[in-house]
């Protein structure tokens, strides 16, 4: 058995449900984000509803449904004041330039930054 046999599939066999690590990890914030208290789950439903809605803009944004779950989770936690739209787009830079810095095989970690403070 390889890991991609340990995964979860989606009902009907088409494949696992978590085709990349990222995908896990929204669906790990998104937990721990209504665990601590800052949606509810029908705020949550109602922010993907919203972008599941939403035609894609396609520029920058991230494919699929885990695409979908991570704008709508960017959108609620901007408007839930958690972050700003620029707090988001500096992390979101500093992790691009990271993940640019890190050699093959290594983990990504945003404190690689070049441009972080104390570099």
């Amino acid at each position: 058995m390889n890991g991609q046999d340990a995964l979860p599939e989606w009902a009907g066999g088409e494949g696992p449900i978590f085709r990349e690590p990222w995908e896990a990890q929204v669906f790990a914030m998104v937990l721990a984000l209504h665990e601590a208290g800052v949606f509810s789950w029908s705020e949550w439903t109602a922010a993907l509803s919203r972008r599941i809605a939403a035609p894609q803009s396609g520029e920058g944004e991230a494919d699929g449904d885990y695409g979908r779950w991570l704008t709508a989770l960017e959108s609620l936690v901007i408007e839930k004041d958690v972050a700003s739209a620029e707090m988001l787009k500096a992390r979101n830079a500093a992790w691009i330039r990271a993940a640019e810095a890190t050699p093959h095989g290594h983990p990504i970690l945003v404190a690689n930054d070049p441009e972080a403070p104390g570099r």
